[in-house]
């Protein structure tokens, strides 16, 4: 049998200085901010707060229609924020498993379809709800009003969108590494 040495020599060591923590600082995209998909989702944030914090200054629980308009208008406003977010800080880039371009352009729909619902039932329930004048009156058309037009900049995302799934005016691969924004 082989014996056991008698001296044996261990050593123990740190991991190497930022092996393990190679997360670097994150800096904001400006061009992005500047850049068509920056400037529509800049625009969706600001019109869908309006639509839905026109809405909550009123009594909106007594009516379903605006529930469901307080619903859409939050909702996407959130999933919007999250996106802007992913994409001002590159975050997209770092996951580059996601097909971003298809991600926008089925996100960019839904949103459209789900304002155009949100527009009709607001717009429908206007006059039903509110005496012509008031407050809640005035402040439930002005929602209504900022609802078409944050459905027509969802429209107008969705379309990008698709130009930049479908590689409009690009190849596949620079539009899936940019992110698909001009």
């Amino acid at each position: 049998m082989a014996e056991f040495p008698s001296k044996v020599s261990t050593r123990t060591s740190s991991p190497a200085q930022g092996a393990g923590a190679s997360v670097s600082a994150l800096r904001p995209d400006l061009g992005f901010v500047r850049s068509s998909l920056g400037a529509l989702m800049l625009l969706q944030l600001v019109l869908g707060l309006l639509v839905w914090a026109l809405i909550a200054d009123t009594p909106y629980h007594l009516y379903p229609a605006y529930g469901w308009v307080m619903f859409v208008a939050v909702f996407l406003w959130l999933v919007t924020i999250i996106l802007f977010i992913l994409y001002l800080f590159q975050l997209h880039m770092k996951l580059y498993m996601v097909p971003w371009p298809l991600v926008l352009m089925i996100f960019n729909i839904s949103a459209t379809v789900l304002y155009i619902t949100a527009f009709i039932a607001c717009s429908a329930a206007v006059d039903l709800t509110s005496l012509r004048g008031t407050r809640p009156y005035n402040q439930r058309a002005a929602a209504s009003f900022f609802s078409c037009l944050v459905m027509i900049a969802y429209g107008v995302s969705a379309f990008f969108s698709y130009q930049a799934w479908r590689g409009v005016g690009s190849n596949a691969a620079t539009s899936q590494m940019a992110g698909g924004y001009a």
